[in-house]
Parts: C-alpha cells; sequence; structure tokens
C-alpha cells in the first residue's frame, strides 16, 4: 500500500501532516466530481466526527441532508474551509476503510497533474531560503 507523505525542511525542523493534508487537498479537489459521484459521505462521517474533523454542529447538519450527493458536496466543502490540519489526512484514511473505494484510493494516490504539482511547487518554495519540499512514498 502506498501513501504520500510530504516532508519540508526549514531550519532544521520538518513538517509532514500539513503539507501531506496540502497534498491531499488538491488532489481532492482535481477529484470533486468523481469523489462526489462515488462516496457516500453517510459511511465516513462518523469517522471524521470520531477524529475531530467535524464537529457536532456540523455532524448533525451532514446527518440530516437527504441527498447524498448534496451531503457529499457539503462535506468536501466543509473540509475545503476548514483549519484542521489533519481534514483530508483523515478522509483518505477514511476511503482508505471502505473496500469498495480502493479504486478511489488508486485514483487519488497516482494523480499526477501538472496543476497539482504547480500548486504545491509554489506552496512549498520558502522564497527567502530557497528551500524546496521533499515528497516521498512510504510503502506500508
Amino acid at each position: 500500500m502506498i501513501a504520500l507523505l510530504l516532508v519540508t525542511c526549514t531550519n532544521n525542523s520538518f513538517k509532514t501532516v500539513a503539507e501531506s493534508n496540502a497534498v491531499l487537498k488538491l488532489k481532492f479537489q482535481k477529484l470533486h466530481t468523481t469523489v462526489v459521484r462515488s462516496l457516500n459521505a453517510a459511511s465516513i462521517i462518523d469517522f471524521l466526527f470520531q477524529e475531530g474533523v467535524v464537529g457536532e454542529e456540523d455532524l448533525h447538519t451532514l446527518q440530516t441532508q437527504g441527498d447524498a450527493r448534496q451531503q457529499c458536496r457539503s462535506l468536501l466543502s466543509l473540509l475545503h474551509l476548514s483549519d484542521n490540519p489533519q481534514a483530508f489526512v483523515q478522509l483518505y484514511w477514511a476511503i482508505k476503510e471502505e473496500p469498495h473505494l480502493h479504486w478511489l484510493v488508486d485514483s487519488i494516490d497516482q494523480l499526477n497533474d501538472p496543476l497539482v504539482d504547480s500548486q504545491l511547487q509554489r506552496t512549498c518554495m520558502n522564497k527567502s531560503t530557497g528551500n524546496i519540499c521533499a515528497l516521498f512514498c512510504l510503502l506500508f
């Protein structure tokens, strides 16, 4: 199994979660239509609540939406607006736990898009020092 871990070195400190979240956020944005059509948000909302990604009020709002696609759109919108540094990392793990969505995990893992790459490069480039992020794939 392959997972992405983005690591930066700035002033001898490493950052992993925020950068991994940024990568996954861009990937989920790029695959938004596919995710909305494929993901049953109801099956992962409880996991995201358990992990502290979704709060009580948001949990209630999401659970009361009747249309599955609208529920998924609302969840993705909530995550994109979230300040939680693990929002998309936790979403990725929640999807990974769904056996019927392994193909979606593969799509996320294999997404190589010039727009994502250029946005990552801009995000990771520290203009004052010229430090650049290094992207590693870890095998689990």
